[in-house]
């Protein structure tokens, strides 16, 4: 072997040497730059999560508040249902007491008077018609009023139901943000 033989193998040992002292630095550079990378990552998934996590309570908040308010509506066709029995019940005693006199006077008044009874009787039965035909109209005023208010029950359950599904949607929709997050971003 000669000198610049070996100057040059050393030559090339030196190169080779400082090109893995380049690439020990590179290797070095790249893991802290991954390492920050994953901290910023790791930073932005929990920034996320807790985003998610407020978005969701206050669903679940606006879901209770919902609820209350259908339970409040609930309670408040409850006591306007009880109220219109109620009425409807007073008005058709009222009508039973006042067919029950109207009897008694019938009756009174045959007693005392056959004829009279007679001519007082037509008219009577004209009363009593017209008072069952008020009867009638009103039962079927109140079986409408009955149908309306179960019509808007069925609206408000369907509006609920509708706002539910809604808020359904919407929640799977950030589960699926929150399960598959770089499809968003």
């Amino acid at each position: 072997m000669t000198t610049t033989e070996e100057l040059t193998i050393e030559e090339t040992l030196a190169l080779a040497q400082a090109e893995v002292r380049d690439l020990k630095r590179t290797v070095v550079a790249l893991r802290t730059e991954l390492e920050h990378a994953e901290m910023i990552r790791q930073n932005e998934v929990r920034q996320a999560g807790q985003a998610s996590a407020a978005e969701i309570a206050q669903l679940k908040t606006t879901v209770s508040a919902l609820r209350a308010e259908l339970e409040h509506a609930r309670i408040e066709r409850d006591r306007l249902i009880q109220q219109e029995r109620a009425v409807g019940h007073n008005e058709m005693q009222m009508l039973k007491a006042t067919v029950g006199e109207l009897r008694e006077g019938l009756e009174h008044l045959r007693a005392e008077k056959d004829n009279a009874v007679r001519a007082a009787m037509s008219t009577q039965q004209g009363e009593i018609a017209q008072l069952r035909e008020t009867v009638s109209s009103l039962r079927d005023t109140l079986e409408l009023l009955q149908i309306d208010k179960d019509n808007a029950v069925r609206r408000e359950h369907t509006l609920f139901s509708d706002e539910t599904a809604q808020l359904h949607a919407t929640i799977q929709a950030l589960r699926t943000q929150l399960e598959h997050p770089s499809a968003n971003g």
